[in-house]
């Protein structure tokens, strides 16, 4: 699978000292907890009480979440520190988007900074049971991170205690209440209802659930203070990211970049595109597409993406070579996402699922003249009618691509497949849908 392949990537260029990419080893190495804490200072032991401290320190930073959502992580942390029960720190490291391989990075590479950060949160919102979640493809990362627990067992005894759980290997499983109800009940599908996981999440308690790279960033901010972590990025979004880099360019991999870098500074850093360029795809299969005049202007940061109808997401960031077809990707990332759904949503299951059979009978040349009609109807129906965002977040990789690629997708309509009907597509795609 995709993550079982990240020894191959390259690494990532060395950022300044403090960010997280100066945390990552080389493929195949390691640092022990001994030389992490040369480096690294223990974080305190986790609090019966919140600690308001810390909370201020991630506020005046500015951190958000880098799972996708970019919610501000003070506000998270209050909230749970606010609740009248013990709560719980949930570390979310699924990554269920196979175009991202950032996650599984860093907690390959820094599982004791990754594990220091939610220790941290731990302390910031009183609780005492810090929870781990690993998608069962990432079997590097769950290594990685199984060995940074066992010695911190050994050398740190601490009053928070640490589990590790399998994640099942689907989108969907990601998201926060379907983590939740995994640790609850065993499947990890969103519950229907309207309850967030800071009022009642596992066990009933208040729960904090959180991207392993934002929690890695709290405690680089816990140790150098937030004027230095908003010394980069922008006044909105303050500090690095993480991206993951693919498709037709010279060095694809994970990069650390302040956010607002530009695309074309990132382009130049992983050596430029291999050929000319027909599209850019930002924030992964809930993203959106752009047109390369689009990309070339922006910057990767919300506020710069959303003046372009762009999605920052989880960082991803996909080039796509002009001989590809972008109504070819667009298709197989349809009909992959409509077999990904949980199951239990009407608009979901058989919403995505027609869209998926329409989009392909559009590549293939076997549409009739309304299908773009029925392609948009069908999104109206389907969005914001699931139990979670995941429809949601179809219809806006779709929509993307009917603009992207309208040219292209004028051809197909008229009876026109692609050119080269043998090519594969470049997007990463997992080899089946697997169950939850």
């Amino acid at each position: 699978m995709k993550r079982n392949s990240l020894p191959s990537l390259p690494p990532p260029p060395v950022g300044e000292p403090g960010r997280l990419s100066s945390f990552f080893t080389p493929p195949g190495s390691w640092t022990t907890l001994a030389e992490h804490r040369r480096r690294f200072p223990a974080p305190p032991p986790a609090r019966r009480q919140p600690d308001g401290t810390l909370i201020e320190m991630v506020e005046r930073a500015g951190l958000r979440g880098r799972g996708g959502a970019s919610f501000p992580t003070a506000a998270k942390l209050r909230a749970v520190a606010a609740g009248k029960r013990q709560p719980v720190v949930l570390a979310n490291g699924s990554e269920g988007e196979p175009a991202s391989y950032k996650d599984a990075l860093i907690m390959t590479s820094a599982p004791h900074l990754v594990l220091d950060g939610a220790l941290l949160a731990a302390s910031a919102v009183g609780a005492e049971e810090v929870i781990v979640g690993i998608a069962l493809d990432m079997r590097a990362a769950r290594a990685a991170i199984d060995r940074a627990e066992r010695e911190r067992y050994a050398a740190e005894p601490s009053s928070a205690r640490i589990r590790i759980i399998d994640v099942p290997a689907r989108y969907v499983a990601g998201e926060e209440r379907a983590l939740v109800n995994l640790v609850n009940r065993g499947r990890a599908i969103p519950p229907q209802g309207t309850s967030r996981p800071f009022e009642r999440g596992v066990a009933g308690r208040p729960t904090l659930v959180q991207n392993v790279e934002t929690l890695a960033h709290l405690a680089t901010i816990r140790r150098n203070g937030p004027d230095w972590f908003r010394s980069v990025g922008t006044a909105e979004t303050p500090g690095t990211m993480l991206v993951s880099l693919g498709g037709a360019v010279a060095d694809p991999g994970v990069y650390e970049i302040e956010v607002g870098t530009t695309f074309v500074d990132l382009l130049s850093a992983a050596g430029g595109a291999t050929e000319r360029i027909g599209g850019v795809l930002t924030g992964g299969y809930s993203g959106t597409w752009l047109r390369t005049e689009e990309a070339v202007r922006v910057t990767l940061d919300q506020k710069g993406l959303s003046a372009v109808g762009g999605f920052l997401g989880c960082g991803v960031v996909s080039v796509l070579p002009a001989s590809a077809c972008g109504l070819r990707e667009s298709s197989a990332v349809l009909r992959w996402m409509a077999g990904e759904t949980a199951g239990q949503c009407g608009p979901c299951v058989y919403g995505l699922a027609a869209i998926a059979d329409a989009t392909e009978s559009l590549r293939a040349g076997r549409a009739d003249g309304r299908v773009l009609e029925r392609l948009e109807r069908w999104s109206g129906d389907v969005e914001g009618r699931g139990a979670c965002r995941f429809p949601d977040g179809a219809v806006r990789f779709l929509r993307s691509a009917l603009r992207t690629f309208a040219a292209d997708i004028e051809k197909h309509a008229k009876g026109y497949p692609c050119i080269r009907a043998d090519q594969q597509p470049m997007l990463p795609l997992p080899l089946m849908t697997r169950a939850a």
